[in-house]
């Protein structure tokens, strides 16, 4: 199950940020094929978000071919996004974890932080994938 957090200061559109953590629990095995989403309006009690809003993410997802819904039953995964290099035992995931915990030692911040991996990525990936 997704838990969604809601930032209404990221300047995210909220359905994207619904899509984005989707695709997130995807990719990292929290979602996997066959699992059903939240309803609309589990999202809502929880979010506070408009139900208009989350049939709205879930229809892109379901444009995209990550989920389908089953009238009357709710929103299913169709696919994953998972990779076996970002499992939890995974060597890279440990490895950033590790990172993670020293950079956190070393006084970071989380916003210190997500603007140093943002740089790296920035140059690590400039010429795409």
């Amino acid at each position: 199950m997704v838990d969604f957090r809601i930032d209404r200061r990221s300047g995210v559109a909220t359905y994207l940020q619904i899509v984005q953590q989707v695709k997130n629990a995807l990719r990292l095995g929290h979602l996997v094929p066959g699992d059903r989403l939240p309803t609309a309006k589990e999202v809502v009690a929880a979010t506070a978000v408009n139900p208009n809003t989350v049939l709205k993410a879930y229809r892109e997802l379901e444009r995209e071919g990550l989920v389908a819904p089953r009238p009357g039953v709710g929103t299913f995964v169709l696919r994953s996004l998972a990779r076996e290099e970002s499992a939890p035992d995974s060597p890279l995931r440990l490895e950033l974890a590790g990172w993670a915990r020293r950079a956190r030692e070393a006084g970071l911040a989380r916003e210190d932080v997500l603007a140093l991996v943002a740089s790296v990525l920035e140059t690590e990936f400039a010429d795409g994938p």
